[in-house]
Formats: structure tokens, C-alpha cells, sequence
């Protein structure tokens, strides 16, 4: 006996759109599958860039707990600036600041540069104070007016104050729009160095690093 073929299987009636209440042509039905292929593509882009967002967020995060201790004070190498000057004054003719100062001072730079264009030479230290707040020192050998005046930026002085002897010219930009490294400034000079103060910290941190510079400069012209 022949086996029979089964019966064709019934073909799949057209979809039915209920928007336009009869079943979708064969062109709708193209159109229909490439936009659901637009949005997924779509909902992978926008995944991708929350998950992007994220491992940003992720990377930031770590580099502040790895800068940043969990006292709030920022990370940073100290730097013997008293040892560094005492070792640079080989190469210069005069003694360099590097004045004692109290407990909670710390420096993060101490170096020696002749500038390639006035031919002066200039010691710098980079002090961070009890306050967290930033001085730097700057000591030009032999140096003149324009060394001076580039050293505060060409701002004009806002006034004078003598401070353990010491006159000294006065730039005060607290009131300036982001001045910087440069909110407030001292500027003396003693014999062949020209000195300038200049940082953020207050009027008080002020007075105890420029005191404790003219005690030095006190003491090396005494002895």
C-alpha cells in the first residue's frame, strides 16, 4: 500500500495591523522589522554608553582615593628644602633662603635656574603651610626691576608693611578673579637678592614665613 503524503500545512495568515484595521502588506512588513532593528540597535548604543559613564566615573573615583589621603590633605612628596639649598649655594655667591620655620610647614620643590633670557638666577621653594594653603619663595641673584615686577606677574603694588625689620612692597589680588598662586604677594630686597612671597595663604602664614626669612638674613649678615 502507498504511503500518503501528509497534508500541506495551512500558510500563516498576514498579520493584522490594528492602526489600519487590515492585515499589512508585504513592504509594511519590511519596514515594520527593520525600525524594531533600529531601535535595538538603538537601546545597545544608549547601554553602551551608560556602561562607558560609569567605568569613567569608576576611574575618576580611584584616582581621587589614590591622590587624595582620607584626611583631605592632598598627597604629596616633602622635599628638604633646607638640605637642597644648602647643596645649591656651591653654585651661587650669596647664601639662599631657606629660613626655619614652626611645625606643620612642609616644602613639596626646591631648585635652582638661571632663566635663559635675563640670565638671572633664581632659587625657588614651594611651601605648603599648617593651613594647607601654598607660599612660595623666590630669591633672584643680582636680579633688576623687570626680574622683580615678572616674578609678581607686572601687577602693581597695592601698598608697603615692614615686617621683622624688613620693608617690604605689597600686591595684594584676593579680590581678583582666580588669581591663582598669585592672591597675595611680599616683594624686599637685601643686598644682591631680590625676594618675593607669593601664594594663597592669609595675612597671619604671611608674616611667619617673612619673619622667619628676615631672622635668617639677620643672622648671615651678623656672622
Amino acid at each position: 500500500m502507498t504511503e500518503q503524503a501528509p497534508p500541506p500545512r495551512p500558510s500563516k495568515p498576514p498579520r493584522v495591523v490594528a492602526e489600519l484595521g487590515r492585515p499589512e502588506t508585504p513592504d509594511e512588513t519590511a519596514r515594520r522589522k527593520a525600525e524594531n532593528t533600529r531601535k535595538h540597535y538603538a537601546n545597545q548604543t544608549a547601554v553602551n554608553l551608560t556602561l562607558s559613564i560609569v567605568a569613567s566615573l569608576a576611574v575618576v573615583l580611584f584616582l581621587v582615593l589614590v591622590v587624595v589621603r582620607p584626611d583631605g590633605t592632598v598627597n604629596r612628596q616633602e622635599i628638604d628644602y633646607r638640605a637642597v639649598a644648602q647643596n645649591a649655594e656651591a653654585s651661587v655667591s650669596v647664601p639662599l633662603a631657606a629660613p626655619e620655620l614652626p611645625g606643620g610647614w612642609t616644602s613639596n620643590r626646591a631648585e635652582i635656574d638661571t632663566g635663559a633670557a635675563d640670565g638671572v638666577s633664581t632659587w625657588d621653594v614651594g611651601l605648603i603651610t599648617p593651613a594647607e594653603q601654598y607660599i612660595a619663595i623666590q630669591q633672584g641673584i643680582d636680579a633688576n626691576d623687570t626680574w622683580v615686577s615678572n616674578a609678581v606677574e607686572a601687577q602693581p603694588s597695592t601698598g608697603e608693611t615692614t615686617i621683622a625689620g624688613l620693608d617690604w612692597r605689597v600686591y595684594d589680588r584676593r579680590d581678583a578673579d582666580d588669581p591663582g598662586n598669585y592672591a597675595y604677594s611680599l616683594t624686599t630686597t637685601v643686598g644682591e637678592s631680590s625676594y618675593v612671597l607669593h601664594g594663597t595663604a592669609d595675612d597671619a602664614e604671611f608674616e611667619t614665613l617673612a619673619t622667619a626669612l628676615a631672622e635668617q638674613i639677620a643672622a648671615e649678615e651678623e656672622s
